[in-house]
């Protein structure tokens, strides 16, 4: 008998808005993710963050740099608001990112702790950030130093998309990974989910065509969103699909169908 291969499916962006945080809670509580990633930043995320005392699956630190305002006075000085994702990529690769990250991160990971009431089973960041150059130190030591696994993006596979697939590497991405296994810490085989966010795509298509090729121990990361869309939000209608497939009976069935397990 063919051993199954192992997924794990990371939810990302809890605490963002309503809509996502009870779209992600209902697919843990279903058994359909095995991860979801923690956006602090939020003003809401005190209460969004006190439902997850009882959540039981793994629940990481989602480190944010392109959506609202810095916890962090010193880097609110540089910028009342963070860029969006282009301005910190340029600024990242010109060597120009202030130094008061390394204070922006340690402030969420304290704002993570202080509200779920443990530390966070692993790091990521929003949007990829945390494989950018002069972010990639920054989060390398507090996973070395805390013992906690942080996402790799040096290896990002499926068919499709492969110039957002290759940019991702490329930002960032093949470096972390090397530094990671220098530092020996654990990283899933590859990264899935990659896709443009459209939401006339066929959901269910893109994730059989990732499970058909995923290596085993690689990781689907996936934004889910459940009811009344949340304002503003501009990938909205791509994560009701997502949810709406996540949480079917079509997804367990791919699952069996590719020989794949959550885990």
């Amino acid at each position: 008998m063919t051993a199954l291969r192992q997924l794990s499916v990371c939810a990302d962006d809890y605490g963002l808005g309503p809509a996502i945080d009870r779209g992600i809670l209902a697919l843990a509580a279903q058994g359909r993710i095995t991860a979801l990633s923690c956006l602090v930043t939020p003003p809401r995320w005190a209460s969004a963050g006190r439902a997850l005392r009882d959540c039981a699956v793994a629940t990481g630190l989602h480190f944010n740099l392109t959506e609202g305002e810095p916890l962090s006075p010193q880097l609110r000085r540089r910028w009342p608001r963070f860029p969006g994702l282009g301005a910190l990529m340029a600024q990242a690769f010109l060597g120009r990112l202030p130094a008061a990250l390394d204070q922006e991160f340690q402030l969420q990971l304290r704002r993570f702790v202080a509200v779920t009431g443990r530390a966070p089973d692993f790091i990521d960041g929003h949007q990829h950030v945390h494989a950018l150059p002069g972010v990639r130190p920054i989060l390398l030591e507090a996973a070395y130093g805390l013992g906690l696994p942080l996402r790799s993006t040096g290896r990002v596979t499926g068919p499709g998309f492969a110039f957002k697939r290759r940019v991702i590497e490329a930002c960032g991405g093949r470096a972390l990974s090397a530094e990671m296994q220098a530092r020996h810490l654990p990283a899933a085989s590859a990264l899935l989910g990659v896709y443009d966010f459209d939401p006339r795509a066929d959901y269910r298509a893109l994730v059989r065509g990732w499970l058909r090729t995923a290596p085993d121990g690689a990781l689907l990361f996936c934004h889910p969103a459940l009811g009344q869309p949340d304002a503003g939000d501009p990938i909205a209608a791509a994560r009701a699909n997502e949810m709406a497939y996540l949480a079917s009976e079509a997804f367990a069935l791919d699952l069996a169908e590719f020989g794949v397990r959550l885990a």
